[in-house]
């Protein structure tokens, strides 16, 4: 890439994590603010808590077996990729997939451990938060996928608006710690 095109890219990639910031902390702000008017979440059990997360680590966990399906299916119709990773590089039939799914692995890991985090010291005051990390979750793979084509300007708002959440709650927890809050 010329250096002209890299100075492009970079601005691209700017610009596509400043959107996400925005659409991150205005998610996440909505998510507070209606989710604890919705449902009374201090009134909630630890185990009640768990398993809120563990519902929205569900939905996490569909974008790393939408990946797992897109590459085993890509690898069945392709006769450079049948044999399988341990024999060669993807393909280019099927590199954009299997980029897709070893970044969602990535990305949903930190999330869960990281949701799983918030919700031990901060309880039911996490839930929200985890509620609308679990929407931008899922439109930042769909971000992601459809721009990773085009380039890492065009994905950066599915990447950012991936991993801000998570981010954020790991902010939060090591903030919770050092207080003493929990």
């Amino acid at each position: 890439m010329e250096e002209l095109d890299l100075r492009l890219e970079q601005r691209k990639i700017r610009f596509g994590v400043l959107k996400a910031l925005l659409v991150s902390v205005a998610v996440l702000t909505l998510a507070q603010v209606f989710g604890s008017r919705l449902m009374d979440m201090a009134a909630l059990s630890l185990e009640q808590r768990l398993t809120f997360w563990a519902i929205s680590s569900l939905s996490l966990i569909f974008w790393v077996l939408a990946g797992v399906g897109m590459v085993s299916t890509g690898r069945r119709y392709s006769t450079e990729d049948i044999r399988g990773s341990a024999y060669a590089p993807p393909s280019p039939k099927i590199a954009v997939a299997s980029a897709f799914l070893q970044n969602t692995l990535e990305q949903s890991f930190i999330a869960i451990v990281t949701q799983l985090t918030l919700v031990l010291l901060l309880g039911a005051a996490a839930l929200p938060f985890i509620a609308g990390s679990s929407v931008l979750f899922a439109i930042g793979r769909l971000t992601f996928l459809a721009g990773y084509p085009r380039g890492a300007g065009a994905r950066s708002f599915g990447m950012a608006l991936t991993i801000l959440p998570s981010l954020f709650a790991f902010v939060g927890s090591v903030v919770a710690l050092i207080l003493g809050v929990g």
